[in-house]
């Protein structure tokens, strides 16, 4: 569960200080340096041990996009440094260029990006999450305790939207809104896509839970005092359902960001110059960048470091509570 939290705690630190941690703006391009490889921090000079320092780097093919490392001019990696891009945490002098994690085609830095990417990633599968499993647990709920036709057509309801291929959905809604949205339009939108396709198999489940929970005791004596429907089923039945839905919630939010990485991919979700780890996928479409410049698949370790610890956190749970 350390690991876990050590990975997702990283990211999340990634998502709420990018202005802060990303030494450039997510959109700032260099046409000079397109391609540019992740740069190296030296720690020794003369073979002595010396404080952090990177090399310029200079073109040497601009057809193929090689560099190599020009050892006479060399700048200090600054702690606390402030820039022409505000105050950072980390940052070099001109006419160095730090490149963390190597630079796009457009000369963009791929770490800056990262971190505003985190930004709009994570903060998707948390409002997807919250929204999915507020209308979700109300629903179930809601179906489970009345019973009857109103559970029949909650039900028949449910059923419908998890016959639909979810996917294929997903695309048939995204199809109903302009290409030409602007970011934060676009962004309601793919929260409002993913929201709307999850709630359905939750919902199933917290009325089956639901079910069971309204034939106990302290149900009976709640509307025994004369409680209404809504807060038995807020105050009484919901908070036994807890642990289910927060080991529930860390297994589904993955879900949320390969979702909206999936959408940003096609070029339906995100648009650019804002970062998401799903346009920055884009350029990955093509096995010849790959294999020649392999730094673009950042962003692709990134969803993949945190679908692995939402996915082994919501298993540490899920062993505790047995």
């Amino acid at each position: 569960m350390k690991f876990s939290l050590t990975i997702i705690g990283f990211f999340v630190f990634l998502a709420v200080f990018a202005d802060f941690v990303a030494p450039y703006p997510y959109d700032l391009q260099s046409r000079t340096t397109p391609y540019h490889p992740p740069t190296k921090i030296h720690l020794f000079k003369d073979g002595k041990l010396a404080l952090p320092y990177v090399n310029m780097y200079v073109m040497e093919d601009p057809i193929f996009k090689s560099y190599r490392e020009d050892t006479k001019t060399s700048c200090p990696v600054r702690l606390f440094i402030t820039t022409p891009y505000g105050f950072k945490l980390f940052g070099v002098e001109k006419p160095c260029k730090m490149y963390l994690l190597g630079a796009d085609k457009l000369g963009r830095d791929i770490f800056s990006r990262l971190a505003y990417g985190a930004r709009v990633s994570m903060l998707v599968g948390l409002i997807g999450v919250a929204i999915t499993f507020l209308v979700g647990s109300l629903v179930g709920g809601l179906s489970g305790y009345m019973g009857g036709k109103l559970d029949a057509f909650l039900m028949r309801l449910v059923e419908v939207l998890l016959a639909i291929p979810t996917f294929y959905l997903m695309l048939s809604l995204r199809s109903v809104f302009p290409l030409t949205m602007e970011s934060f339009e676009v962004f309601l939108m793919v929260v409002f896509i993913i929201s709307f396709l999850g709630w359905a198999g939750l919902a199933r489940v917290v009325r089956g839970m639901v079910l069971s929970i309204r034939e106990k005791e302290f149900v009976q004596s709640a509307k025994t005092y004369g409680a209404g429907t809504f807060r038995i089923i807020v105050k009484h039945i919901l908070p036994n359902t807890y642990y289910y839905l927060v080991v529930s919630a860390t297994l589904s939010f993955p879900g949320y960001i390969l979702a909206e990485s999936a959408l940003s991919f096609l070029g339906l979700g995100i648009q650019e110059p804002q970062p998401s780890w799903g346009n920055m996928l884009s350029d990955a479409r093509n096995i010849n960048i790959i294999s020649a410049y392999p730094w673009i698949l950042s962003p692709g370790i990134a969803i993949f470091l945190v679908v692995m610890s939402f996915n082994l956190l919501g298993d540490e749970l899920l062993r505790r509570r047995r």
